[in-house]
């Protein structure tokens, strides 16, 4: 399950796009690696985020892996409803299971991305 309309980096982040607001999210794939996602520690809404760059955590009743920032900007909103339901994220993670969104700060920084069909070819295996 890899929407069309979205953009993904190779650490399993999608982005949508709107305007110069990014929503972002793990990807179907990532959830089903970690398993039954327990906890997440997320930024805080005003933080600077760098591509690449480690901004939180994700624990799962497998392991800890880090999140990291597909796009460069401020962090516009959390997803609290996460905190008490991190399970979403496993559920709907094209949906309800979104993390955050960002001011995008960097546009070209989306050129780094990749459509669906590339992102699929990586997960095949």
């Amino acid at each position: 399950m890899i929407p069309e309309d979205l953009q993904y980096s190779a650490d399993h982040e999608w982005v949508r796009l709107d305007g110069d607001i990014a929503t972002v999210g793990i990807t179907d794939y990532a959830q089903d690696q970690l398993g039954d996602i327990v906890y997440l520690s997320l930024p805080a809404v005003g933080e600077a985020v760098e591509a690449g760059a480690v901004i939180g955590e994700l624990e799962s009743t497998k392991s800890v892996s880090d999140l990291f920032a597909p796009v460069t900007g401020e962090i516009v909103t959390v997803n609290d409803a996460l905190e008490s339901s991190p399970e979403t994220v496993n559920s709907d993670p094209y949906g309800q299971g979104w993390l955050i969104t960002v001011r995008v700060s960097d546009p070209g920084a989306l050129e780094d991305l990749m459509d669906a069909a590339a992102y699929g070819a990586t997960t095949e295996s």
